[in-house]
């Protein structure tokens, strides 16, 4: 195989540490863009949230509310380091991914956008990092354009420089895409619109169990992502955003927690994040999201890249030698994604038969049919790897693709 990364990651042992994976018949689970597998340390400290007593978080002056408090803000305590944010107040817990780009969608883009804008996205979005920019078009009159890609699912930079103009707003653009795995050139890309004045979005859910991610570094106005593609519970996610956006924005959701003084007349809303953290918090996916964050710092977030990188590198090389087998998108970089088709088989019977074999895989258009469009397919088969993942995983998959092979003949 082609040399790549070293890859030090001790995957076997770490996959001891989630029971789902231990269960029953061994299983072999290869579809982590979706949702990941839970630790161990992730359950139990949920469960014994419950165990010790549940209490709603910002709300009573009681020992159960003062714990559960604590630990609400430890969460964003543990979120700010984990990205590199400066602020801990630059950190708003929201249900996931796509909250926070529709709470970013209204509160910036209903006050900030209008007629005569652009809004600019890519071809390689996830719907969740489309269609609120879609709708807000929409009510505001202003124009979505979409960024192409190259054939092998590289973003059009060239294209989008002749793009941006003062009236650009913002630019949506994700940092590892779901149905390629390719890593955008975030870089060069926040730089651009720099130019013109315009704000970047970034949509993380790929990349942030999979790279270091330090927002300061990258330079966006937002960023977003959702926990449970984290190792954390679902219900939980994060938006990050630049201290000064935050503070100048109105909310989006209204209702307890997010005011200040309530008047029949009028009202005066809390600072960010408050303001933008309506109703009973989530203490319960806080717990989580803070244990699976502990948990991947404390397995390298450098040893999973590394082996993310290499785990990605050989399943290309092993798809590709499988008789019938087409890759979709080749990007330059590519990190915990691989799609494919198979000649003559639809990827929903190829995707049953592959689990009839003990192998999780997805199989659809991954909720990216604009992706699908740019490559000419509707649907792929999707392998997506998470920390616990190894070489034999892989060899399990396409192994099962031989199996497919026979019994809908060449």
């Amino acid at each position: 195989m082609t040399e790549g990364p070293v890859d030090d990651l001790p995957a076997e042992r770490l996959r001891l540490d989630f029971p789902a994976l231990a269960a029953g018949a061994p299983l072999v689970y290869l579809d982590n863009a979706a949702t990941t597998q839970k630790p161990e340390s992730v359950i139990e400290a949920v469960a014994s949230y419950y165990r010790a007593g549940a209490a709603n978080a910002h709300r009573g002056a009681h020992r159960l509310g003062a714990s559960a408090s604590a630990a609400y803000e430890a969460a964003r305590a543990e979120v700010q380091r984990l990205i590199g944010a400066e602020h801990p107040d630059e950190i708003v817990l929201t249900s996931g991914c796509t909250a926070a780009i529709n709470l970013v969608a209204h509160a910036f883009g209903d006050e900030r956008v209008g007629a005569g804008d652009d809004v600019i996205v890519t071809t390689l979005e996830h719907h969740a990092n489309l269609l609120p920019w879609q709708r807000l078009c929409q009510r505001r009159g202003a124009r979505l354009r979409v960024l192409p890609a190259s054939p092998e699912g590289e973003l059009r930079l060239d294209v989008l420089e002749s793009w941006l103009t003062p009236r650009t707003r913002l630019v949506a653009v994700t940092h590892v895409a779901n149905t390629t795995g390719g890593v955008s050139s975030l870089g060069e890309i926040v730089a651009l619109a720099a130019r013109v004045g315009a704000r970047v979005l970034v949509d993380g859910a790929q990349a942030i169990a999979r790279l270091a991610v330090d927002v300061r570094a990258i330079g966006c106005d937002f960023y977003a992502f959702s926990g449970h593609k984290l190792y954390a519970p679902a219900g939980i996610g994060v938006l990050y955003g630049r201290r000064e956006l935050l503070a100048s924005l109105g909310p989006f959701i209204t209702g307890g927690g997010m005011v200040d003084v309530v008047t029949p007349e009028a009202s005066t809303y809390a600072a960010a994040p408050s303001r933008f953290e309506a109703g009973s918090p989530n203490v319960e996916g806080a717990i989580g999201l803070t244990r699976a964050i502990e948990y991947l710092r404390a397995a390298g977030i450098e040893r999973v890249a590394r082996h993310d990188e290499a785990l990605t590198r050989y399943a290309r090389e092993r798809l590709r030698a499988v008789p019938g087998v087409q890759l979709i998108g080749e990007p330059r970089r590519s990190l915990g994604v691989v799609s494919f088709v198979m000649a003559g088989v639809h990827a929903h019977d190829l995707s049953t038969i592959v689990d009839d074999a003990g192998v999780a895989v997805r199989a659809g258009h991954h909720c990216a049919q604009l992706a699908m469009q740019h490559f000419g397919v509707s649907a792929t088969v999707r392998a997506s790897f998470g920390l616990y993942n190894t070489r034999a995983d892989i060899d399990a998959l396409c192994a099962a693709l031989d199996r497919a092979r026979e019994i809908f003949g060449p």
